[in-house]
């Protein structure tokens, strides 16, 4: 089965919401996918915050039972997609395992390909990925490439949860529905 990772820094707010509206998506339209999350500095231990876990809540989601856990080089290696909050998530992922930069993206930055691909059919999700992986190089990025991040919510406003709230439901709702353009499965 093919396998998702989610990754910010704590593990309590922005990768445990994304992993857990990518979840009910995809198995609502039939997509089998397993997916995680973690956290670069992730405070094992402690739980997702209450406006993250009533974001999820309001998206679609399920937050009981998160627990945060640490990224490690074996979770990383370990999965066919890498999805992280920011850049430089990014980077720390590729950096535990270099072999990820193939199938590392921001969140933002894999829902723009997707949504701005030519429409993209394949059998299978690993044929999918791979025809999504070609794109990364012809796809132009953002004039500003902050708009590959999401910000991080943490200790800030509810305006701020709210617009987290607001990028990461677009961003897993346009990969949700690039996996059932492309027909892929499983």
């Amino acid at each position: 089965m093919t396998s998702i990772l989610v990754v910010c820094t704590g593990n309590i707010c922005r990768s445990p919401l994304a992993e857990q509206l990518l979840r009910s998506r995809f198995a609502a339209a039939a997509v089998r996918v397993t997916v995680r999350s973690a956290g670069t500095y992730a405070t094992v231990g402690d739980r997702m915050t209450r406006q993250a876990e009533d974001l999820s809540l309001r998206y679609g989601g399920d937050p009981s039972g998160h627990r945060p856990q640490q990224l490690t080089a074996e979770l990383v290696a370990g999965v066919d997609l890498v999805l992280t909050a920011t850049r430089e998530h990014r980077g720390e992922t590729v950096s535990l395992h270099p072999l990820a930069a193939r199938y590392s993206y921001t969140i933002n930055e894999f829902a723009r390909l997707v949504s701005g691909a030519s429409p993209v059919e394949a059998p299978t999700i690993r044929a999918f990925l791979a025809a999504i992986a070609a794109l990364r190089g012809q796809t132009p990025p953002p004039s500003d490439p902050r708009q590959d991040d999401i910000e991080d919510p943490y200790r800030r406003s509810q305006d701020v949860y709210d617009r987290v709230g607001l990028a990461v439901d677009a961003a897993t709702s346009a990969i949700v529905s690039g996996f059932i353009a492309a027909g892929a499965r499983s």
